[in-house]
């Protein structure tokens, strides 16, 4: 099967346990201010990939994983190429190899419910604290996601919520005190994990000749983060 990918990290170690192979694949439906991979959104971006060429591909890092590390699949959003991710991860499962998928959940049917069958832990980015917020934010809603999450609890698939941390829009202690109670309610999260809002991506949005909403926005410091991860 094809699908179409927008880069690949051989070792990667900040997207899931270990040491993993991340693949970036393009598409994504939601317009997120803070999004850091502009270039993922086109789903005719990109480059066309069959599952087994990048299987073998992964397999040749195999090596490097030890027990915790595998393979990690992000984008972009997964989910709208969620048949392609399936039949890589099938691959993956016969080779032992640990799958993850860095997602949104910003899409539910039949194909993400049938991807989740070979997914073994799930890094849900779960990007606001209200409806109003994430709406204005991300032009989607928010009830996908959420739906999302009580499909990952249901079927007791280990979580770990994510959340970049924007000064003005996400770091209050409020935000994170109702991502913490998100959690509590799911006890399919294992961790929540808070991320500082980073702009190494500017480049990509001069050299796309794209607005980047949040250019003005300050990253926010090492005391804040402590902070509020303090609160968890």
């Amino acid at each position: 099967m094809t699908g179409r990918i927008s880069s690949f990290q051989s070792l990667g170690t900040v997207d899931g346990p270990g040491v993993r192979c991340v693949v970036f694949l393009q598409g994504c439906p939601l317009h997120c201010a803070c999004c850091h991979n502009p270039e993922t959104r086109d789903p005719r971006g990109g480059t066309e990939t069959d599952t087994d060429e990048l299987a073998n591909r992964i397999l040749r890092f195999r090596s490097y994983f030890g027990k915790t590390g595998g393979v990690t699949v992000s984008g972009g959003e997964p989910l709208m190429q969620a048949e392609f991710v399936t039949d890589l991860f099938r691959k993956m499962k016969t080779a032992g190899i640990h799958t993850a998928l860095d997602t949104s959940g910003c899409l539910w049917n039949p194909a993400a419910e049938e991807l989740l069958k070979y997914t073994d832990l799930v890094l849900l980015d779960y990007k606001y604290a209200d409806p109003d917020s994430y709406l204005k934010n991300t032009g989607e809603k928010m009830e996908t996601a959420e739906r999302f999450l009580d499909e990952l609890d249901k079927r007791h698939l280990p979580t770990w919520l994510r959340r970049v941390i924007i000064p003005g829009q996400t770091d209050s202690e409020s935000s994170v005190l109702q991502l913490k109670a998100v959690a509590d309610a799911h006890p399919c999260v294992e961790k929540v994990e808070l991320l500082p809002f980073r702009k190494l991506c500017i480049s990509k949005y001069d050299n796309m000749n794209m607005d980047f909403p949040l250019r003005d926005v300050p990253e926010p410091d090492e005391d804040l983060m402590c902070r509020l991860r303090g609160l968890l």
